[in-house]
């Protein structure tokens, strides 16, 4: 993730930070566009969570559409995100619709404070789930993404669950395709750069902060790299990925089974590039128990 200098040289501002304090409402919105991402999202987590009241820390949750779904389930969640305007939105948001959710964190998930504000207890160790559905695009260097996997590692408690989002290596491709297709003739070093590296660094010119975007290959060494057992990979879009629009605007009864057939769909791992989203369920592993201990 870089920094770079504001005009008159007075302060470091974070680009992926700027992004989202300009465009919370604009995030807050995307998944009302995107409703299959969402609601595939939401499927897998009533699956695998633990029941109610766990403890949830989302990381990098941003206006907080997920955190806001699972408080609503009875969950206890913690919000942290690098964007206080997101955080701000989070909180208005909720008091919108009635539900109260905890003072929000301001953190880098790279970089995780050492405990809860306000509160003695260690922040290592203590939640049932962590989700880090967006910092892991937004982190250009492989060492930055472990190190938000392993920072996640840690807050979580033996056995809990991490549920991480990426962003497939062709999405943006395919996005062009619809939008712009000539960005690859008039680009070609930074789409040879895109496909080749994943990577998408911030440039004036462009309406998204840095971004990395990962081959699926890459995904399961990744978690396996920050200690974690996997135990799914999900394709959020299926097949829908860049023309969703008429099955958005489905009815009651059309909807559920385009939910369910790309619900399917999404552990195929033939489909797994096809997606815009790929989240991956993993647990950190419990330790086998001390049989020394009482003696």
């Amino acid at each position: 993730m870089s920094d770079f200098d504001d005009p008159a040289g007075t302060i470091r501002l974070n680009p992926v930070e700027l992004h989202y304090d300009r465009f919370a409402e604009r995030e807050w919105e995307r998944l009302d566009r995107h409703r299959m991402e969402f609601a595939v999202t939401c499927r897998v987590l009533d699956e695998q969570l633990p029941p109610p009241p766990g403890r949830i820390l989302d990381v990098g949750g941003g206006p907080g559409r997920y955190a806001l779904y699972l408080t609503q389930l009875g969950y206890r969640v913690t919000l942290i995100d690098l964007s206080q305007r997101s955080l701000d939105l989070a909180l208005e948001k909720a008091t919108a619709a009635g539900i109260y959710l905890p003072p929000p964190l301001r953190g880098d998930a790279t970089a995780l404070p050492d405990r809860l504000e306000g509160a003695a207890e260690d922040f290592s160790g203590i939640f049932d789930a962590v989700l880090l559905m967006g910092p892991l695009y937004h982190l250009l260097a492989e060492a930055e993404r472990l190190a938000a996997v392993r920072e996640a590692y840690r807050a979580l408690r033996p056995g809990g669950l991490i549920f991480a989002s990426f962003i497939t290596r062709f999405a943006p491709l395919r996005d062009v395709a619809i939008h712009s297709p000539r960005w690859i003739v008039d680009h070609p070093n930074r789409y040879r750069q895109m496909l080749n590296e994943g990577r998408n660094p911030a440039r004036e010119d462009s309406a998204f902060p840095d971004s990395y975007f990962a081959h699926p290959d890459e995904i399961m060494p990744l978690m396996d790299a920050g200690g974690f057992r996997h135990l799914l990979l999900q394709g959020c879009e299926g097949i829908l990925a860049g023309h969703e629009e008429t099955v958005n605007a489905a009815d009651d009864e059309l909807w559920p089974a385009w939910v369910d057939l790309n619900y399917r769909l999404g552990r195929e791992p033939s489909l797994w590039g096809a997606a815009d989203h790929l989240l991956y369920v993993g647990a950190k592993p419990v330790p086998p128990p001390d049989e020394t201990a009482g003696i």
